[in-house]
């Protein structure tokens, strides 16, 4: 069984903020297959389906960004999974808008979502997707421009990386992360 983590902040304040990209990710999947986050447990949204003929569940926290790990975690727990069975996926500025990189562990990055995975894992050894919002042309603080919407003019860029990342996941389904990653980071 695998799992795929979205990382966002829930309600509609944050629909289609840039620090939602994981929940983007996740509803893509949901859309593409005709799915629904049907079950309401752990802090979080999730259902769990078969991709692949392989178990997935697919997750987003409800805990706000910076206590993803408060609803990993406990889920992990129950239905016994490790951190090589999961693939978070979260929004990264250090990557221009538009790119996606998959990594199999590394540090937080100033990122808090992700940081709370690490500190509720014990480990930084667990797959992820690294979504592309670049960072602001303006000097504007770093938390405004994050929980800011993507503009129009980044529609066609945003829509094809979501589906890129998308991709990945379904090829994860089937392959080694690994294998995944030298395919999807070209």
């Amino acid at each position: 069984m695998k799992c795929i983590v979205g990382l966002g902040n829930p309600g509609k304040k944050y629909e289609e903020t840039r620090h939602n990209a994981g929940f983007m990710v996740v509803d893509y999947l949901l859309n593409r297959h005709n799915w629904k986050l049907d079950k309401n447990k752990f802090n979080g949204l999730y259902t769990m389906e078969t991709l692949e003929n392989e178990k997935v569940i697919l997750l987003e926290p409800q805990t706000y960004m910076n206590l993803s790990g408060e609803c990993l975690r406990p889920l992990m727990d129950f239905y016994q999974l490790t951190p090589e069975d999961i693939a978070v996926i979260y929004d990264d500025l250090d990557l221009p808008l538009g790119k996606v990189r998959l990594r199999q562990t590394g540090g937080h990055g100033g990122h808090n979502g992700v940081r709370s995975i690490i500190d509720h894992l014990g480990t930084k050894g667990f797959n992820r997707i690294r979504f592309g919002i670049g960072r602001p042309v303006q000097p504007i603080p770093v938390i405004d421009y994050v929980l800011g919407k993507f503009l129009p003019d980044d529609k066609a860029v945003l829509d094809e990386s979501i589906e890129h990342a998308a991709n990945a996941l379904e090829a994860w389904m089937k392959e080694p992360f690994q294998k995944v990653m030298n395919e999807y980071n070209k």
